[in-house]
C-alpha cells in the first residue's frame, strides 16, 4: 500500500481517542437541561417580581394623598435596593445556611458561581447560584414594600429604612429558614409553597406591629368617626394592581423550582392559571360586597380584593383545581371587605389596606393548604402561622420602640399637614397642581 494512503487511516486512528474523550466530556443534553431550564425559570420569574416593586409604588403613589407621593416613591426605590444589598451581605445564606440547627444559623455574604463554570462543576440537580439568589432576593424586597404602604404619609424616611435594614436583613431569612431553609417548621411538615405566610404574612405582622406604635394619621378618627382619606390617583392605584398581578405569576410559577420536565412546565402552567383565577374571584367578590353593602362598589376594595384572592392562593397554587382557587381567592375578597372597617374599628390606620391584604388573607391561605394538600395537617399549619406571627410582631415591635426611643419614627404633625414630600425631602410629585 502506498504512503499517501496510509496517512488518511494514521490520521484516523490518531483523532478516534480525542474524539472519544471529547464526547465523553461534553454532557448531554438530558444532564444539562434540568439545569438550564431551572435557571431560566428562576430568572424570567425574577424579572415578574421584580416588576412587582414598581406595582407597589404605583398602589402607593395612588392611595396616598398628593402631598405624599413623592416620599412613597423614594421609600418604594430605596427599601428595594436596601434589600438588595442585606439579602447579598447576610440575608440569602442566613436563609439558606444549609446543615444547621432548623431554628438560627447566620450566614455570611453570597459568593455566584465563576464566570463560564463548566458542567461539571455546577450544581446539575439545581440552578445557578446567581439566579436563585435574584429570585430569593424579589420575595423579600417584596416583604418590605408590604411595610411601606401601611405606614404610609406620616413615617419618617431614615428609620423606616432602618427597620427595611433589619427586616431583610435578619428577621425575614432567619424565619424563613424554617420553611424554604430546611427548618423545624419544614421537618415538621408545614406547607408554604411561595410565601402566604413566609412572606406576605412576615410583611403583614411588621407592618401591625409599626401602624401600632406609629399612631393613625392626624384627624383619621375623631369624635368617634372615620374620617375617609382618598387616594391622589386611583388610575394609578389601578395600574399598580395589574402590575402585582402580573409579577404574581412569576412569585408563584417560580416557586416550582424546577422546570426540567414535562411534569414541572405543565405544572408552572398549572399554577398560572389557578394564581389567576383566585385573583378574579376575589376582585368579583369585593366588587358585589360593597355593592351590596353601600350601595355603590369601591374601587380601593376591588383592588385589594384580587390582592386578596392573589395572597390566599399563594400558599397551595399547584394542587387545587380552578374551582378551588376560585373559592379560595373569593374567601380572600371577602376577608378584606370586613377587615379594613374591622382595623378602623380599633383605630389601627392602615393607609393602602396592607394588613388585611398580606396577614389576613396570608393567614387564611396558609389553613387554605388543608383542602388540597393531603399532607398537611390544620395543626402544623397553624402552629407555623402562630411562629411567625410570634417571632415577627415581637420582633417588629421591639425594633420599632428602639427606634422610636432613639431618633423618633413620626414626623411632627406640621410636617404631617404640610406633606412629607416638602418636609422630608424638598420637592413635590406633582408641584404645578400644588401651586395652582
Amino acid at each position: 500500500m502506498k504512503l499517501t494512503k496510509l496517512l488518511p487511516l494514521a490520521a484516523v486512528a490518531i483523532a478516534l481517542p480525542t474524539m472519544g474523550l471529547a464526547q465523553d466530556a461534553a454532557p448531554s443534553f438530558d444532564e444539562i437541561g434540568p439545569y438550564i431550564m431551572t435557571t431560566l425559570l428562576f430568572c424570567m420569574a425574577g424579572f415578574l417580581v421584580f416588576f412587582m416593586a414598581a406595582g407597589f409604588a404605583m398602589l402607593e403613589g395612588g392611595l396616598v394623598r398628593s402631598k405624599n407621593v413623592t416620599m412613597q416613591m423614594t421609600k418604594n426605590i430605596a427599601l428595594y435596593s436596601v434589600a438588595a444589598i442585606m439579602y447579598w451581605l447576610i440575608g440569602f445564606n442566613t436563609m439558606y445556611p444549609g446543615d444547621f440547627n432548623g431554628y438560627f444559623a447566620i450566614g455570611g455574604q453570597t459568593v455566584l458561581d465563576p464566570v463560564g463554570v463548566a458542567a461539571a462543576d455546577a450544581a446539575l440537580d439545581y440552578a445557578s447560584v446567581g439566579s436563585d439568589f435574584f429570585f430569593q432576593l424579589v420575595f423579600v424586597a417584596a416583604t418590605a414594600s408590604i411595610v411601606s404602604g401601611a405606614l404610609a404619609e406620616r413615617i419618617k424616611l431614615w428609620p423606616f429604612l432602618i427597620f427595611v435594614v433589619v427586616l431583610t436583613g435578619l428577621m425575614y431569612p432567619i424565619s424563613g429558614s424554617w420553611q424554604w431553609g430546611g427548618g423545624w417548621l419544614s421537618e415538621m411538615g408545614f406547607s408554604d409553597f411561595a410565601g402566604s405566610t413566609v412572606v406576605h404574612s412576615v410583611g403583614g405582622w411588621a407592618a401591625l406591629a409599626g401602624a401600632i406604635v406609629l399612631g393613625p394619621r392626624l384627624g383619621k378618627y375623631k369624635d368617634g368617626k372615620v374620617n375617609p382619606m382618598p387616594g391622589s390617583n386611583l388610575a394609578l392605584a389601578t395600574l399598580g394592581t395589574f402590575i402585582l398581578w402580573l409579577g404574581w405569576f412569576g412569585f408563584n410559577g417560580g416557586s416550582q423550582l424546577a422546570m426540567g420536565t414535562v411534569g414541572d412546565v405543565s405544572d408552572v402552567s398549572r399554577i398560572f392559571a389557578n394564581t389567576n383565577m383566585a385573583a378574579a374571584a376575589g376582585a368579583v367578590t369585593a366588587l358585589i360586597l360593597t355593592q351590596v353593602m353601600y350601595g355603590k362598589p369601591d374601587l380601593t376594595m376591588v383592588l385589594n380584593g384580587a390582592l386578596a384572592g392573589l395572597v390566599s392562593i399563594t400558599a397551595e397554587p399547584l394542587a387545587p383545581t380552578l374551582f378551588g382557587a376560585l373559592w379560595i381567592g373569593a374567601v380572600g375578597g371577602v376577608i378584606v371587605v370586613f377587615a379594613v372597617p374591622f382595623l378602623d374599628k380599633l383605630k389601627i390606620d392602615d393607609v393602602v389596606g396592607a394588613i388585611p391584604v398580606h396577614l389576613f388573607a396570608g393567614i387564611w391561605g396558609t389553613i387554605a393548604v388543608i383542602f388540597y394538600n393531603g399532607d398537611a395537617s390544620l395543626m402544623t399549619q397553624l402552629t407555623g402561622i402562630v411562629a411567625y406571627g410570634v417571632f415577627t410582631f415581637v420582633g417588629a415591635l421591639i425594633v420599632w420602640f428602639v427606634l422610636k426611643a432613639v431618633m423618633g419614627i413620626r414626623v411632627s404633625e406640621e410636617e404631617e399637614v404640610n406633606g412629607l414630600d416638602i418636609s422630608e425631602l424638598g420637592m413635590e410629585a406633582y408641584p404645578e397642581f400644588a401651586k395652582g
